[in-house]
């Protein structure tokens, strides 16, 4: 990326932190931190990489985007508002009785929602099925799947893998979010992944570890990851749960946050200041 570019990126992933930030804080409780160590990955995405046209969601042209761990739905729902698919307003409406934002996404309320997800593994299986689809038409658009490390306990997520990488599907890019962190622990508590790169490799991927939270890092993996031929591209990333925010990176309850709790409130009060700041002072 340009520095320009980066730029770009950089205020856009603010202004995420911003928005999942209120609309937890608005609904009281929700997933902040797998939201926020994939905010890097959405504001490089729709910042510079995807071929999107947020006033005609559905157009044929477009890449796709799978969110497999769809409890990371704030972070995306902020990403498309701020890029256009929808009024930034709407953000506030999450959960609430027919919003178009409901707590995990749904293709058939949100614009710019490609598969409905929440279900931990379907959206590999989904994401396989859209790739084959645009193999078939001759389309030279990527499928983007992103993937939770906690849901990799899924033998779904295995099962897509194989026919992913057995078909050697080169457009369909998938990312792990390799946070270390899922709903009751760490991986290693729950159950022990071992080597998620080289379980990757083994599977026949093409694989390539990152920074997740350096974007321009993230953007020369995708570049290299959309280049590839002849072979499944896979991006682990290498996260912080609850990312950006001291607080939250650290804090054990950071998978589902409540806001009733004081120190929850007062540190999502004050990352909140932090980035009102930032934002005005870019629009100034």
């Amino acid at each position: 990326m340009t520095p320009n570019e980066l730029a770009k990126a950089e205020l856009l992933a603010t202004k995420i932190r911003r928005d999942v930030l209120r609309m937890l804080e608005h609904v009281g409780s929700g997933h902040l931190g797998g939201s926020m160590s994939i905010v890097e990955l959405l504001s490089v995405l729709y910042s510079h990489r995807l071929h999107i046209d947020p006033k005609n969601p559905r157009w044929e042209g477009r890449d796709r985007v799978v969110l497999s761990k769809g409890h990371a739905g704030p972070a995306w729902y902020a990403a498309l508002a701020e890029t256009g698919f929808f009024d930034t307003e709407k953000l506030l409406t999450l959960n609430d009785g027919g919003t178009m934002l409901p707590s995990h996404p749904d293709r058939t309320k949100t614009p710019g929602v490609d598969m409905t997800t929440g279900s931990l593994g379907q959206g590999t299986s989904a994401a396989a099925g859209i790739a084959t689809g645009l193999r078939m038409k001759g389309s030279d658009r990527h499928v983007y799947l992103i993937v939770g490390d906690g849901e990799l306990n899924e033998g779904q997520c295995w099962e897509a893998f194989e026919f992913i990488a057995g078909n050697r599907m080169d457009n369909c890019i998938t990312i792990i979010d390799w946070n270390k962190r899922q709903l009751d622990g760490t991986l290693e508590e729950m159950l022990d992944p071992f080597d998620i790169p080289a379980k990757m490799k083994a599977f026949g991927f093409d694989v390539q570890v990152v920074n997740g939270q350096d974007m321009q890092a993230l953007d020369s993996a995708l570049e290299r990851a959309e280049a590839t031929e002849g072979a499944a591209p896979c991006i682990v990333m290498d996260t912080v749960k609850g990312a950006g925010i001291p607080f939250f990176e650290t804090y054990p309850g950071n998978h589902s946050v409540k806001f009733s709790d004081p120190a929850v409130a007062k540190a999502a009060h004050e990352a909140l200041a932090e980035y009102d700041v930032v934002i005005e002072g870019s629009e100034a």
